[in-house]
This record gives C-alpha cells, structure tokens and sequence, in this order.
C-alpha cells in the first residue's frame, strides 16, 4: 500500500491524565461472564459504517491536488477492519492524517470491540494507546457530522469508557451543540385565583386529585374574578368527570344567583347541567325561583337553551309549571319545528312530557301532540356504547340464557315511550318466568289509571303478568367515588318504576365480585328466587 499507510510513525498523544480510571481495566471488565455477553454482542452486531455516508468532515475530505480519491479512504477502511491488534489500529489512524474520515472512528471502534471480545485471550491493551485512541477522537470530533458522534457514542459506552471521562464527555458535548436550540420559555403571568383556576380548567392534565385543587383555587379567588367564563369551566369540569362536590356546586349555585341579571339562558344551561347531570339540589333557597325568573325572560329568545334547563331541572324533579306551559305552547313548538336542532328538541320535550305524565299529577297546561312524540331514548346511551367491552351485559346475558333459556327473557328491548332496558322477563302472576314471545313484553303507556290506594308502580293489565326488569349498574353509571345514580340513570330507574315495571337493579361491585360463569349463574338464581320467580319444568 502506498502513500504513507504503511509507515509506523510515534504515538499523536502521549500519557493520560492522572487519577483517572484505567481504559485498559474498564475493557477488561466487559470480558468477564457477567458483562460481556450483554453489552459486547450489541457491540459486535452493531452494523459496519459505508464510506462517505455520515456526511463530510472539515478536514481531510480532499486530498492535495483536487479531486477526492476513493481507494485510499476505502483502502484505510479495510486495514482498520483487518487490524490484528489496538496497537495496529492506532498506527493506521495516525500515521496519516490526510488520508482519515470522520467515519473511519467509529470502524476503529467497532474494531476494537471485536478484538476484545471474539478471542478467548485477547491481546493486551496499553492504557497508553487507549488513551492516544481516545484523545484522537477527541481532537477531531469537533468536525463530525451528527450521526458520527452518536456513532461513536453508542460504541465508547459499550465499550466501557466512563461515562463521566473524557472522551464520552466530549462526544456528549458535540451532541448537545449539534442539536436546535429550544427557545426559551414564555414568561408565566402572576395568575390569581379565578385566572388560576380557569388555567387549571383548561389545562388537559389536570385529572389528579381534581376536587381538592379546585376547592383551593376557588377559595383564593375574589368574586370579582370568578368570571361567568370561569363559572362554565367549573360546571363543565365537574359534569365531564362526574365530581360530584357539593362545595363547588353550591358556589355555582350563589353564582348563579347573585350574577341573575348578568345572565343569559345561553350561559345558565351550561351552569345548571353539573346539578341535574349529578343528581344534586342545591341548598341554595333562591335556586329554583332565579331559576324561573331566567326562564320567564329568556325562554323566547333561546328555545334550545331553554329546553336543556328544564331537562336539568327534570332529572331533579322540579319542573316549574310557568315554563311547561310556553315549551308546551303551540306557538313555541310551531317556532322550532323549522330549526335545525328541531328533531332533539321533540325529543326532549317527549321527556318532558313523560315527565308530566308519571310525575306531575297536577299540571292542568298544554301537553305535546301525541304526533309529535319521538322515542326518549331509542338504544343504550352514549358512555354505555362507548365502554362497551368492560360492561357486564354480555357474561349476564350468557348467565341467563343458559339459567332461563332463550325464550324467556329479552335484552336491550325499549319499551314505551322509548326507555332502553337492559334484560326484560315477562313472569306469571303465581311466579313462573313466561317465554316471551307468548306475552306482550310491554307496559301500556301511557299507563291506566289505578284504583285509589293503588301504588303506581303495581301492574294493570288484564292478564295480571308482572314485568321484571334486570337494571345493570355499572361503574360510571354512578358519581365519582359516590353511590349516587347519576341524573339520568335515576331519572329512567324512576319511570320505569312508575309505568308498572319491577326492577331489579344489579350492581357493579356484586357483579364483579362473581369468579367465573357458575359463579355469576349462581349469583343471578338468588336473585330472582328471592323476587318469587321460578322456572324450568317446575315452573312452567
């Protein structure tokens, strides 16, 4: 080989610094059992660096004369793989200068890796080459190109260099220098508690004990800064994550009372759902007379928003008859009848109107034409379809169908005016569970009038069959951390109830507490034996 390749020439670098730990030693470590089968083999299957594709280097890239030559870089290449020796390696890194790449260090590198770890006795290492090695590096790393120093990085780490020693340092220290500079972070307002609070409200990660935070920055607040915009945010949190925190519920509460005039139906349907959505009268005396004062002056301007207030106030059993009698209104139900929410409109004020039917025996006002009337709640709702594979409907229904059979009970069937139940049997006066084909499976609705003294929730009808229906309740059917139902769970139990049908609610944690199939058969047989309810060749 000519040009130089082959002359030895003296050490670039003399000595190392006192005091530090001894590279000869470190590599030798990573021989032993423990060390080197772990981190040498990454080592040595690490992938062979091609000439010229970690990008040019400063110098060195031509040589003198002009135009690049390929056969010495390439034939350096070669010899740095063949090296029989880290002493060898050195030479023909050193020896000429001109003719070294930047990616010729990292095949040093993985070179020396080998050496160590593919022969049973490895040939010695003075710390002086490894030193003259590192320093080497260390000179020219300046030059490297990014994917060079990681390179080279990766490999001094396996291959033991410290990683607070020199030449991992300097490796390091031309990484961070190679990489974007972060530009510097925008300087945080002094945020006092409603504009805290409103930060924390809008911030995606605020999940981790939510109640006591929200207490603590509604507490700093002054009421000047407890703006309608931050009031929202409060309502909406809690509604969202179901926190069912009376203390923050009657602060919207007094909100609501003490801004009345500053309010409008837009921003006081939003304020009012965390109540009907967790189930929560508030202590506040003047809630429902502001409320309806509201009502009375904004209901013409706002007709949706005015339909979800009274869907808040219908989950808490206080409809006020004054706003009943405008939604109710022909006039009101012509002027929506053209908009485009005016389908989920009728559906509320089908709700409504049920509401009217089973709750309020004393509202003599206009009710909603029969023609107009839509199912409330057609299929499961929403949060059930949505966490469908961790519901237990499934495991029951296969416990009822091998427990019942088939014939004897229907699931998700809605029954009038448009609940969605979750498993309906049809059972016979002295007990027995009907196949339900041969029953009508529904109640009359709406429901016939009873007797004096009779309770609503008893059945009339001429064949005397009871209707049970099985109530899955499941984990988020409930408030946070309560046993509270919330709103609209409570709501259709409740009119369920009231229409005739027996309901037999089937909780989360009995239902999870059952240890495979037999188990949870068992569980649903206890059940209705103690309802009275029999079945199979016994029971007809």
């Amino acid at each position: 080989m000519r040009g130089g390749l082959g002359r030895e020439t003296k050490p670039l670098v003399q000595g190392h610094a006192a005091g530090s730990p001894s590279p000869n030693s470190m590599l030798r470590v990573l021989l032993s059992a423990q060390a080197s089968a772990a981190r040498l083999s990454g080592l040595l299957l690490f992938p062979p660096v091609q000439p010229f594709c970690l990008g040019s280097s400063k110098w060195g890239d031509r040589p003198p004369g002009g135009a690049p030559h390929a056969a010495p870089v390439q034939g350096l290449q070669r010899l740095l793989e063949q090296a029989r020796s880290p002493g060898e390696l050195l030479r023909w890194l050193g020896q000429n200068p001109t003719k070294v790449r930047a990616h010729h260090y990292p095949v040093a590198l993985r070179r020396l890796g080998q050496l160590l770890g593919s022969q049973p006795r490895p040939p010695p290492v003075e710390q002086a080459t490894l030193q003259d090695l590192s320093q080497l590096i260390i000179r020219h790393c300046p030059s490297f190109d990014v994917h060079t120093i990681h390179t080279c990085l990766h490999l001094a780490v396996l291959l033991g260099f410290p990683s607070d020693g020199p030449l991992v340092c300097a490796l390091q220290r031309e990484r961070r220098l190679r990489l974007p500079p972060k530009p510097p972070p925008p300087l945080q307002p002094v945020l006092r508690g409603g504009q805290r609070l409103e930060a924390a409200l809008s911030c995606p990660h605020f999940l981790q004990h939510p109640q006591q935070r929200l207490i603590r920055s509604l507490a700093e607040a002054r009421p000047e800064e407890l703006t309608p915009h931050v009031m929202v945010l409060l309502a909406q949190h809690l509604a969202r994550h179901r926190l069912r925190e009376p203390r923050l519920l009657e602060a919207i509460a007094h909100f609501l009372v003490v801004q009345e005039g500053q309010l409008n139906s837009k921003v006081v349907q939003k304020l009012v759902l965390p109540f009907g959505r967790l189930n929560y009268f508030p202590l506040e005396q003047q809630f429902m007379p502001c409320l309806e004062r509201i009502l009375a002056r904004e209901a013409g301007v706002a007709p949706l928003a005015t339909v979800n207030i009274l869907m808040s106030l219908c989950q808490l059993q206080c409809l006020p008859f004054r706003a009943l009698h405008f939604v109710f209104s022909p006039g009101f139900i012509s002027h929506i009848s053209g908009t485009p929410h005016a389908l989920i409109v009728r559906r509320y004020l089908s709700l409504l109107d049920t509401a009217v039917e089973l709750e309020l025996p004393g509202y003599r006002g206009p009710r909603l034409p029969q023609r107009l009337q839509v199912p409330i709640f057609p299929q499961p709702l929403i949060t059930d379809r949505a966490r469908c594979k961790y519901s237990h409907k499934d495991i029951v229904a296969e416990g009822l169908r091998q427990l019942l059979g088939e014939e004897r009970y229907r699931q998700d069937l809605t029954v009038p005016p448009g609940y969605c139940t979750d498993f309906l049997l049809c059972v016979s006066s002295s007990g027995a569970v009907l196949p339900v084909r041969t029953q009508d499976p529904f109640l009359p609705y709406p429901p016939r009038s009873c007797p004096q003294g009779q309770a609503a929730s008893q059945p009339t009808t001429q064949d005397a069959a009871q209707r049970v229906v099985l109530m899955l309740r499941e984990r988020w059917h409930f408030c946070r951390d309560s046993r509270v139902l919330l709103g609209s769970r409570a709501l259709r139990e409740r009119h369920l109830g009231l229409l005739g049908y027996q309901l037999l609610p089937l909780p989360f944690e009995e239902l999870e507490s059952q240890r495979g199939l037999p188990q949870l058969k068992s569980y649903l047989r206890q059940k209705l034996q103690a309802l009275g309810l029999r079945w199979g060749p016994e029971g007809g």
